[in-house]
Parts: C-alpha cells; structure tokens; sequence
C-alpha cells in the first residue's frame, strides 16, 4: 500500500498544473510589449518605393531651401510628348533675371548698347520667331501660354516660369498675355521676311523723318507693311523703332519688312536707287491759299536734332548759323501737287515729316535733288492738319492704286497677238 501512494505522488507532479492569476497577467504584460509582425512588399515594389523614401528623408533634413529649383521636366502626362524635353527654370523672389525686363522696356540707351529688344504677346514672339530673331530670355506664367508658341524654334533660349502677377506689374498693358521674351536686336540684313506676291508689291521707300510719336511710328509701320511697301528708313531723330509702345501699335510689322534705324541724311541715298524719285508730304493748305495768307512766310523748317552736337554739324556744313537762317528763308523750288494727280513712277520714295515741324530742309533738299514734288493733302479749312501716321497712310495706298491703274492701261494698250 505504502509503495502504491508513492507512485501516485510521483506521478502527480506529471500532470500539468492550472495556471495561476499573478502568471495569467504577466503573461498578458509580456504580449502587449511584442514587436507586431512586419508585412513585408514584394521585391520589385520595394526597390521602387526605396528611392522615394530616400529622397523624402534628405528633404527632410535639408530642410526649406531658399535657392530657387534647377532644371525641371515636365512628365509626359503633363505635356506632349513632342515637349518631353522641354526643360525650364522657376524664377525666385530677388531673381537678377527679372529686372532685365524692366531696364530693356524704359531705356533706348541700354536696348542699343547690349543689342536687345522686348517682345510681348503670342502674336509678337511667333512673328519673331518666323522671321528667325533670336530669343534669349523668354519669361511665361503657365505652360499653355508657352505651348502656343513654336517650340521648336525656342531651343537654345533660357524658358522661366514666374507668377502672372510678376507679369502684370513689368508689362504695360491692361491685360497681359502671360508671355514676355527677350530678344536680340534683329539685323534686317539677316531677317527672313514673307515673301510679297508681286501684285502686292508697292516699289516705294518710305522715309521717316523727325516722327517721335510712338504710336503714329507704329501706325506707319503697320500701313508700310499692309501695302507691300519695300523698305523703311528711319532718319536719325524719330523715335527707336524697338520700343515697346511702337512695337504694339506696328502688329509684327517690324518682322514683314526690313526696318533701317538711325541714318544720317548723308547716307539715306545709298539705300534708295540711282533713278529713285523722292517726294515729300506737304501740309493740309492749298496752294492758293498758300500765296494769298503767307507771302511772306518761310517755308516751316524742322530740326531734328536739339543738341548743340547737330547744330555745330549742321553750321560747320553750312558755314555759319547767318547762312543757315538765310537757307530756312529762301523760297522752296518744289512743285506743289494734289496727292491724287499722278506721282508714282517705277521707284519712289516718300518723306513723311514728323508732328510737330514736318519735313527737315534736309529732306527737301534730297526731293529737290532727285525730282520730287510736294504731295498736298487737302482738308476742310479751319484744321491744322493730318497727323504723320494718317498721312502715310492716304498716301501710300493712293501710290498703289495709282501704280496698278498704269498697269492696267498698259495691258489694254498693249497690241493683242494675232
């Protein structure tokens, strides 16, 4: 019996014992402080995912930079994908860049020492761009006003992205287009203009001397340009060609005709032919009038230059500022015609007068010396008379109509073939 009780303690200490309440909570401690397990992604996804978090760490501790972004690219779903490669910058507050815009739009000095000029507008900048001026800078506030334009001809050229309100703060105008470009001054001599149809083409020069309104100067342009005119020069004393308000107004005229700036009187003659007929507008009285209310009265002479350098020039020429007053004084010898009497002749050139004092006896002595007539364009009494820009106008589209009549005159006099 004894031996029998022992074997049944042996055995109990064999059967599992129910556990205790101080070890259930220990055990429930323990299992609240494991490490939960890891799902872990799939290789491909992992090495995809590791760059991403690997940039995100060292932005963030780099912290914000102040420096602006370099080189971006845009992903193909945010372009074309023709545009995939187009690449530009992001301009940052205190950029240098941007005060080039401003000091090009105010000053001629600076446009003419570094050779740029300041285009406006998706019209102006393709203009450019077809003609083939060379764009340096271009500053754009969304990528659809870029997209607008050529890319293709936009390569080598620096693209910066700013706000639009940058924007409308250096431009002029009421409503910006988004787009502003710097360009190099262009070189008629290796511009390419549009081709003229020969039935459009007006075989005139048009002389611009002393005009310093920037809008008439442009309005000219634009009219020159509309009637097929060949080329336009540009006396020393008008306003620069280049300056954003001519600009404006001349609508991409400067890039359909060549455009020859800040000549002196002695060589505009190298720019026309040996046989070239030079005519002058004339003011608004008729020449009747004329005699009758100023017999007396000098020929208005205009100056075109109000520096003490001209006029030393103008009397070292001349010999003395007596014999300078005394050539204002003499009677002009150019015959005094309707605009509408016939003048257009195989090779033309018209002198348009500035606002203020009309044409320079320098002008008139180049009509005297090649023929030339003064072309009057009559109006009602009472008013002064037309500004530059309205006068260029009557008359060049009046020399066009008159050189197709005499077209077609010959083509009817012309014996028919049997």
């Amino acid at each position: 019996m004894a031996s029998l009780v022992r074997r049944m303690m042996r055995l109990s200490f064999l059967l599992p014992r129910p556990p205790s309440e101080g070890a259930g909570r220990a055990r429930g401690v323990r299992a609240l402080r494991r490490t939960p397990v890891r799902v872990l992604p799939p290789r491909a996804q992992a090495q995809e995912a590791a760059p991403k978090a690997q940039q995100q760490q060292q932005q963030q501790q780099a912290g914000p930079s102040k420096k602006p972004l370099t080189r971006e690219r845009e992903t193909p779903a945010e372009e074309p994908q023709k545009e995939a490669e187009l690449r530009y910058d992001r301009a940052f507050p205190g950029d240098k860049r941007l005060s080039k815009v401003v000091t090009i739009a105010k000053s001629r000095a600076f446009r003419e020492k570094h050779g740029k000029i300041l285009l406006e507008g998706r019209r102006l900048i393709t203009d450019a761009l077809a003609a083939g001026a060379s764009p340096q800078t271009l500053f754009f506030s969304a990528l659809d006003r870029l997209r607008e334009l050529p890319v293709g001809k936009l390569k080598g050229a620096s693209l910066v992205k700013v706000k639009f309100e940058d924007l409308q703060t250096w431009s002029d105008v009421i409503t910006p287009q988004g787009v502003i470009g710097i360009f190099s001054r262009p070189d008629y001599a290796k511009m390419t203009y549009p081709e003229v149809q020969q039935k459009h083409r007006l075989p005139l020069s048009l002389i611009c001397d002393n005009v310093r309104d920037p809008g008439n100067l442009g309005t000219i342009l634009r009219s020159a340009a509309g009637v097929g005119c060949e080329r336009v020069l540009l006396v020393k004393g008008c306003v620069d060609a280049w300056e954003p308000k001519v600009l404006r107004a001349g609508m991409g005229a400067h890039f359909r005709l060549p455009i020859i700036s800040n000549l002196d009187w002695e060589v505009v003659p190298n720019y026309l032919l040996p046989d070239t007929c030079v005519h002058i507008a004339d003011s608004t009285m008729e020449p009747s009038r004329r005699a009758q209310e100023e017999p007396s009265v000098p020929t208005k002479t205009a100056w075109p230059y109000e520096s003490k350098a001209w006029l030393a020039q103008v009397q070292a020429r001349s010999g003395s500022n007596a014999d300078l007053k005394e050539q204002e004084t003499q009677p002009d010898p150019l015959e005094v015609q309707h605009y509408y009497e016939p003048w257009m002749e195989v090779a033309v050139a018209l002198v348009i007068g500035g606002e203020t004092h009309g044409v320079s006896v320098e002008a008139r002595q180049l009509a005297g010396s090649r023929g030339g007539r003064r072309l009057l364009i009559p109006v009602v009494p009472g008013l002064e008379s037309l500004n530059a820009a309205m006068a260029a106008s009557i008359l060049l589209f009046e020399g066009k109509r008159q050189l197709r009549q005499g077209e077609e005159t010959a083509s009817r006099a012309a014996p028919a073939w049997p």
